[in-house]
């Protein structure tokens, strides 16, 4: 039995967003565009063959992992620093959601929110290799483990063991670089200590 492959410029509008997130996450910003179009002919050449026996999805976040560690071997590749948090211009901030009406996070709220995620993201960056691969496709883009064991192509055992391991090194960095607490609206907020700054 013959499955229709889904049509490529539906396929592109519904992942690149994602695997450019992806892609940024395990590689860098710089790089995460141009690694997504090579990704993106990968798929676009194999979609004829496609037969369904992975999820669309899987085989394309298998395709993206991939096409990053053949880049990661590649003596020419140095691993692009992060875009900076602090990019927010403070000057075009609103009180409130042009589109919406509501009430936009203050920008010290959202300062807080970008460096956090900076924080986290350049910890989960030091993370070995194998630990990082599943913590992304975990926590950040939200995948099952046999989803995950799938896209990596590795038993669904050796997933649970490198998730445990990742979060257990995340959890260990976090508490060594960001001291957390509640801020003036019980929000979660952290600062970096010594060796983050």
């Amino acid at each position: 039995m013959s499955i229709l492959a889904p049509a490529f410029p539906e396929v592109y509008a519904m992942f690149h967003p994602k695997i450019v997130r992806y892609l940024s996450n395990l590689v860098g910003e710089d790089d995460a565009e141009d690694l997504a179009q090579i990704v993106f002919l990968k798929v676009h050449d194999g979609l004829k063959d496609f037969r369904g026996e992975a999820k669309i999805f899987t085989w394309i976040y298998r395709i993206a992992t991939n096409v990053a560690a053949e880049r990661g071997r590649s003596s020419s590749f140095r691993k692009s620093p992060q875009a900076d948090a602090g990019l927010l211009n403070v000057a075009e901030a609103e009180d409130t959601n042009i589109w919406t009406g509501e009430k936009a996070p203050a920008v010290d709220q959202e300062l807080v929110r970008l460096e956090m995620t900076a924080c986290i993201r350049s910890i989960v960056e030091q993370l070995p290799e194998p630990s990082r691969a599943v913590i992304l496709l975990s926590e950040f883009e939200g995948m099952k483990n046999s989803e995950i064991a799938e896209v990596l192509g590795i038993t669904l055992d050796t997933v649970k063991i490198r998730l445990f391991r990742g979060r257990a090194k995340l959890r260990e960095e976090l508490q060594k670089q960001c001291t957390f607490y509640r801020d003036e609206r019980n929000e979660l907020a952290c600062d970096r200590k010594g060796c983050c700054s």
